[in-house]
């Protein structure tokens, strides 16, 4: 009977999360929790996807090749690192639309370029990012004013910096150039550095991204609540066939309508260890959480990434079971030995409903990836590179 009962909790897991989180182990929780398959689907070729990023920026730090290009032998010295399982060339070859592998015979080495269309998507990311940077710019006040002492460890910015649309340059691209906004000053630790945020900005100088929504659903034509009603409330999207029972929709009918301080208001006092103190600073939390991944490009990031912001906002609880406490609203993937959150209802079949353009340009290498070896024949790319061939008629010969 307790073998029978175990297995029905962990089929179900959500429907029971409360009564059984104190019986099982972490990563108990983690494998018992609802999947979805399109979520999963996504991360099955984003995790390689995180492997082809980590190469082209090692290709394009490379400036003294023209194209930039970086040899196979160093390349594989970091396969490890890497996390290329079967070696840099077997990942190279199951890219050709984004890696051109060619021999150079005065080096007698084999080296690695980006294709013409992987080459063309970088610029283009380029050109994204740099034409949002007031965006930017806003997105980091935002972070900085979220944080308890309004300011930031910059090497936890720097673990996030790609998610949250930053130049690579943006300590003097962004920060430098925005001394009435930043200042970079001596960490408490030897060699770290703090970025805090000067000027005024009154308490409710920022609208969170969820009380947006509040306001989008008062005023649909069809609207069947009051906005007293959802004032409190977000967003939930369950996993496709999640079984809700009554006793879970009610738990969740009456977290939504707890009260709770919003992620850009400050908490003055700390709550006090009662029942109903423990709950608003964690629905407090599950705010702050909700608010950092509406301000990423593709609101999504890593569990390890976001982490290291759990102490500068006053978040005193295990972010990873924040996320799985709340599956209508947040999705867990376990994929490519990582945790990646995403914001549940940004996303639909895999995309982002509303996209923005660095997202759009990433997509496009994201969906080279998706292609792997395909339309190699019929492809631009590939064309580009018989072209090349037939008219320097160079003894350089591709090897994939």
């Amino acid at each position: 009977m307790r073998t029978y009962i175990i297995k029905s909790l962990f089929k179900h897991p959500f429907t029971f999360s409360i009564t059984i989180r104190s019986k099982t182990t972490s990563a108990q929780y983690v494998a018992s929790r609802a999947r979805d398959a399109t979520f999963e689907k996504l991360m099955d070729k984003y995790k390689n996807f995180v492997k082809v990023i980590a190469i082209q920026d090692l290709i394009l730090s490379n400036p003294n090749k023209t194209p930039p290009c970086i040899s196979l032998d160093f390349l594989s010295k970091l396969s490890q690192k890497l996390h290329l399982n079967r070696g840099a060339p077997s990942f190279l070859r199951k890219y050709p639309h984004i890696f051109h592998i060619f021999y150079d015979p005065a080096k007698s080495q084999a080296f690695c370029r980006l294709t013409d269309t992987a080459l063309e998507i970088s610029r283009k990311e380029e050109e994204a990012v740099n034409a949002s940077l007031p965006l930017v710019v806003d997105r980091l006040v935002r972070l900085l004013f979220m944080s308890t002492s309004k300011s930031l460890p910059l090497r936890a910015v720097f673990k996030v910096w790609r998610e949250l649309g930053l130049p690579d340059d943006f300590e003097d691209s962004v920060i430098v150039k925005n001394p009435n906004l930043f200042r970079l000053c001596d960490g408490n630790e030897p060699s770290t550095h703090l970025l805090k945020l000067v000027g005024d900005f009154s308490g409710n100088h920022f609208t969170a991204a969820v009380e947006n929504w509040r306001v989008t659903e008062c005023c649909k034509e069809d609207c069947g609540v009051d906005r007293m009603d959802i004032r409190y409330s977000f967003k939930h999207v369950y996993p496709p066939g999640m079984r809700l029972s009554k006793t879970f929709r009610a738990k969740v009918k009456e977290w939504q309508s707890l009260p709770y301080l919003g992620p850009y208001e400050d908490l003055m006092e700390k709550k006090k260890k009662t029942k109903a103190g423990l709950k608003g600073l964690e629905k407090r939390a599950v705010a702050i959480v909700h608010e950092f991944l509406s301000l990423t490009v593709e609101k999504m990031v890593e569990v390890e990434k976001i982490s290291h912001f759990r102490n500068c906002f006053g978040i005193d609880m295990n972010i990873r079971d924040l996320f799985l406490d709340h599956p209508g609203m947040f999705y867990l993937s376990t994929k490519g030995k990582r945790h990646t959150v995403f914001l549940r209802e940004a996303y639909e079949r895999g995309r982002l409903i509303e996209p923005n353009p660095v997202y759009d340009v990433r997509r496009k290498l994201l969906d080279l990836v998706f292609l792997g070896r395909h339309d190699m024949l019929t492809s631009k790319s590939r064309s580009v590179e018989i072209n090349k061939s037939e008219e320097s008629g160079s003894e350089n010969e591709s090897v994939d």
